[in-house]
Order: structure tokens, then sequence, then C-alpha cells
């Protein structure tokens, strides 16, 4: 025969309190009980076996300890190094994550944030990148994200920071123009930029710092995947092209040019120069090693649910100070 669990009012019965004061002992409600009753209630939800329900912790709270980190793409390792980073975190913290990958789909990214104001997260970190319309305004996700700490959890965003919101700036421009630079003195002159899509702020940024040093680089636009950099160099290099150096605005399209050279005949390195953006751990191992900038990518996932978490306006500022990449330059650009 089956036993049927404990409900709350039993535990009340038991302990001789109010199911009000029941359901604050065991659901952590900001209304204190006071310790004899607190004891009282304990001892009786232990005697009768009585587990405490989650959804009515969050509601007593109005949080729940969970951290809901969203990324663009789990598969790619620049999302799953800064995921490492916000679990280190949360593991000292006493908090549980849950992810989501959008598949860098704007509407996606709205909806899944849309959905977390029910679930009651301490926290979320928003790791994609970000989207912008056409006229370069931010998307609907930094409404939401409005939205979300209006309900009581705390919000940080990875990269370009949206009004009102806590972010941990990472100076995507600037770090593409510091490797274009290294590049000409290395004494390249022809490049071609594999820009990523429009929308996505993080690569237009990288694009565009990239362009601030050499204006007239070519640019072309693709998925900002893996596969999205083998199919814009393939149908570049389908064309007879032969440009001295392609720059990937990340690691992964960069690995997908190199595949697509090899198809073609090519020796990225020799024939081709490459480089990307990132660092993301795959890129030391490849042939050739390849020239990158070079972000603390776990380090930049510790620093946003951090950010999120901290009280002091002092602590605020200074996880809020921008993170700057590093040229590392290997034997993709010789």
């Amino acid at each position: 025969m089956t036993e049927t669990a404990a409900t709350l009012a039993q535990v009340a019965a038991h302990a001789g309190v109010s199911l009000a004061t029941a359901s604050r002992a065991l659901n952590g409600s900001t209304r204190k009980v006071n310790a004899e009753l607190q004891d009282r209630v304990l001892a009786s939800a232990a005697a009768l076996g009585y587990s405490a329900n989650v959804q009515a912790q969050a509601v007593a709270r109005g949080t729940t300890n969970t951290v809901a980190i969203v990324v663009g793409d789990i598969a790619d390792p620049y999302f799953s190094s800064i995921a490492a980073g916000v679990i280190r975190v949360a593991d000292e913290r006493g908090l549980i994550v849950t992810l989501t990958a959008t598949g860098a789909d704007a509407a996606r990214e709205v909806a899944t944030l849309s959905a977390l104001k029910g679930q009651r997260p301490r926290a979320v970190i928003l790791a994609g990148s970000r989207h912008a319309d056409a006229v370069g305004a931010p998307s609907g996700s930094a409404a939401e994200l409005v939205a979300i700490e209006r309900g009581g959890a705390r919000v940080a965003i990875i990269g370009a920071a949206a009004p009102g919101l806590r972010s941990v700036p990472v100076q995507n421009r600037e770090g593409a123009a510091s490797l274009a630079r290294a590049l000409v003195e290395r004494g390249y002159t022809d490049f071609v930029v594999l820009a990523g899509p429009e929308n996505l702020l993080t690569a237009r940024d990288r694009a565009d710092g990239f362009r601030d040093v050499i204006p007239d680089a070519q640019l072309i636009p693709g998925a900002f995947t893996r596969d999205g950099g083998y199919e814009s160099t393939a149908a570049l290099l389908a064309t007879g092209a032969r440009p001295g150096c392609i720059f990937a605005v990340t690691d992964v399209m960069a690995l997908g040019a190199m595949t697509a050279m090899r198809d073609a005949g090519l020796t990225p390195g020799v024939d081709i120069a490459v480089a990307g953006f990132d660092d993301i751990p795959l890129v030391q191992d490849v042939t050739p090693s390849l020239t990158t900038v070079a972000l603390p990518l776990a380090e930049i996932g510790a620093r946003a649910l951090e950010l999120a978490l901290a009280d002091l306006p002092q602590a605020v500022s200074s996880l809020a100070s921008p993170v700057a990449g590093t040229v590392t330059l290997r034997a993709s650009t010789p």
C-alpha cells in the first residue's frame, strides 16, 4: 500500500500552529517566525516526513536558489567556457544552475527570458550576443530583463550594456582593432573579414573594430558558427579569390574557414593567413595554431554572476569594469 506524502496542513496541525506560521517556518518567508515555533514546526515536519514544496518556497521568498544562464549555442566553446565560470561561483554560493541555448535567435531569446519571469530565479545571466534591429536599437531582450529584475531576480549581461542593467562589458571593438594593427605590422595588406550576422552586436563591434584600422577590408556576412565560417570561405575561394589574411569574428568561424581552405587544396597559414577572436581552448591545438584575441572567458562568466549578486556600490563598479582582450599571435599568421 502506497503511503500518502504529508501535507503542510498536517505539519501545522501536528505542531499546533497556523497554516501560515508553518508555511513561513518551512518556506523561508521574509516574515520571521520566533525560534520556539520554528523548532516545533521543523520537528513536526521531520516526524511526518514532510518535503517542502520548492515552488511554495519561491513564492514565500520571492525567488529560488537557481541561476539561469541564457547562451547562444552551448556547443560553442565560447559559451561553455563562460558557463563554467558562472557554475563555479554558483557552487561557491550554494546555488543551482540551469542553462538554455537560444541558437542566436532573437525571438527565442525574448521568449526564454519571458518564461524565466515565472520561475523566480535568484539571478539571470545573459551570455548570448545582443541583437539589434535595423536602426541599431537594442532588441526586446532588454525589456524582458528589466521585468525580471522588477520581479526580484538579479540580472547581468555579458557584452554590450543595456540602460538600467548591470553588464560585464567586453572590449570587442578595441580588441579587433589591436589585432588588425598587429597583422599590418606583420606585413599583411589584403584582408577579408568573416563578419557574422549583421544584427549581432558582438559580431558588429569586432568587424567594425577591424575596419577602423583597415577600412578597405572586404566584409562577408554569414552565420556565427563553424559552418558559417566554412560556407563563407568556400564561397569566397570558389570565386578564385586568394586574400592575404582572413579574419573571422569568432574562433569557431575561423576553424571552419581553415577546413574550407584545406578542402580547396590550400594550406592555412601558408597560402592564406587566418585569425580569430576569443581564444577558445581548442585553437592552441589545431594545426596551425590560431592567431586570435584572447578573452578570459571563465573569468567573465564568474564575474557576471558575482556582479548580478553584488550589493555594495564599490563591488558593482569594480565588477562592471571593461574586460580587454589580448592579441595572441600564432602560426596561422606567420
